[in-house]
């Protein structure tokens, strides 16, 4: 009798500690600024489930996205290498819906999911991915993901009312979208699969990478109480896709027209907030809240494209530049973590985290911290998470590089300072970012000897890439007088 006594509690003891590692779930925006959150400064647009998210967790003030554009940004949070030393490190135009070549990962790569599932944790990717299509080495199944729904391809996650999708790379279709029917919001889809998989596996530790495509243009809505409640309520610009009519005008990915873009951004923005009190709602009902680890952030700074206009809502906040940026407004965006058993509420951080940092710190919220013969540029926010601040180490530097304008810019941040220039080749501007926000003072004149400092750390940032080779203004000019003769027939 006392024998098997003995042996239920070992049982019991065991249980609980499998039953100790903490859910996660990461939920990735699109183009959401800075300031685009309430709890972050904005006064127009509701998102009252991710200020109660910060008001019981942490916020983090000075947060980084990977990259200032989605592809490598989204490559850097996955591997946990930082853009000079990412597989990608660019959106690369040359696949299908304008984005795919050059940016599968390798089987080689190694994510977060594979992290997680390593310490037993199941795994899945809901939402828009961008680093593989089916049949490629990217795709999500093949990286770790036990189940994967959502857009592949970047480009197609232009389209909000989708006609297909995939799920476990089989592709299926969605004909209540047919002949621009748009029934089904490929967001609300996501909300509803996320919350399929919690059920699914709510008996074991899971790993779910929730990652929606708004306020991403193109900037269609449901046709529902939301949008209603911000329509006629802001000044508007109507975009119409191809220009006709002579309004805002591009013809950009799938972008569709919109008579009421200020009114769709913020609804956009707003049905996301929901769609996060939708899951949180679910796992408190389900007793899972407690021991979940939620994360919340962006994949860059927000856009100006497809009638979206981020200065009129000062989605940037206090911040200098948008999306392709390098400048504050481009990279850094908002994060707030919950975790209501480990993470006291009401926390402000302005410590400097980043994309990298997610794997180390996803490793360490297991129990089983990242194996050293790893690599990887991120340090782990864990111990900040948990009170431990004591114990929280420092980046040495963080770094940044855009490929897509016709020279190659690169920003570093190293303590309060942080460096940017336009090309390899130019003046390096300085900007002390604890008294100056906004990067308005270049006090590089002021500061020879920390200018060199950072020329030189420029030089060990990044490893050399044949797709995304830095460059320079010489390049540039040579470009175009190379052009201009073409043009003249000489």
């Amino acid at each position: 009798m006392k024998f098997f006594f003995l042996l239920s509690l070992l049982f019991c003891s065991v249980l609980a500690t499998a039953q100790a590692k903490p859910n996660v779930i990461y939920i990735l925006a699109d183009d959401l600024g800075y300031g685009d959150v309430g709890c972050y400064g904005q006064k127009e647009i509701r998102t009252p489930n991710i200020d109660a998210m910060a008001a019981s967790g942490i916020k983090f003030t000075r947060h980084y996205a990977g990259a200032p554009v989605c592809a490598p940004s989204r490559a850097v949070l996955m591997t946990g290498r930082n853009i000079g030393f990412a597989r990608v490190r660019g959106n690369y135009e040359n696949g299908p819906y304008g984005f795919g070549a050059g940016l599968e990962l390798k089987d080689s790569d190694l994510t977060i999911a594979e992290v997680m599932k390593a310490r037993g944790y199941i795994t899945a990717v809901i939402g828009k991915w961008g680093m593989g299509m089916n049949g490629t080495t990217g795709e999500p199944n093949k990286q770790g993901f036990d189940y994967s729904y959502g857009f592949l391809n970047q480009g197609h996650a232009h389209y909000q009312f989708p006609e297909f999708l995939y799920r476990n790379g089989k592709k299926f279709e969605l004909p209540e979208n047919k002949n621009d029917q748009r029934k089904l919001y490929s967001n609300n889809l996501f909300t509803e699969e996320a919350l399929r998989f919690v059920a699914k596996n709510k008996q074991k530790p899971f790993f779910l990478y929730l990652a929606y495509t708004t306020p991403h243009a193109e900037l269609l809505v449901p046709d529902d109480s939301i949008f209603h409640s911000y329509k006629g309520k802001f000044q508007e610009k109507p975009y119409i896709k191809n220009g006709q009519g002579g309004a805002q005008q591009d013809n950009f990915g799938a972008y569709n027209s919109q008579q009421y873009p200020n009114a769709a951004y913020a609804a956009s923005i707003t049905h996301l907030d929901m769609s996060i009190g939708r899951v949180i709602a679910y796992l408190k009902s389900e007793g899972l809240l407690e021991n979940t680890l939620i994360i919340f952030s962006s994949d860059n700074g927000p856009a100006k494209e497809g009638g979206a206009n981020p200065d009129y809502f000062k989605s940037s906040g206090m911040l200098r530049g948008k999306k392709r940026d390098v400048y504050e407004g481009g990279i850094r965006v908002p994060m707030i973590a919950m975790w209501p058993s480990r993470i006291k509420q009401g926390v402000v951080t302005d410590h400097v985290s980043a994309f990298e940092d997610v794997m180390t710190t996803l490793a360490d919220a297991t129990g089983k911290p990242l194996q050293k013969s790893i690599t990887t540029e991120g340090v782990s926010f864990f111990p900040l998470l948990t009170g431990n601040t004591a114990a929280q180490k420092q980046h040495k530097f963080l770094y940044w590089e855009f490929h897509e304008g016709k020279t190659s810019s690169q920003a570093m941040i190293m303590g309060k300072w942080k460096a940017v220039r336009a090309a390899p080749d130019t003046a390096l501007e300085l900007y002390n970012l604890e008294r100056d926000i906004a990067e308005k003072n270049n006090e590089a004149f002021n500061e020879p000897q920390l200018v060199k400092q950072f020329e030189t750390m420029f030089k060990k940032a990044r490893s050399p890439h044949e797709l995304w080779p830095l460059k320079t203004n010489k390049d540039a000019i040579s470009n175009k007088k190379k052009k201009t003769t073409a043009e003249a027939g000489l």
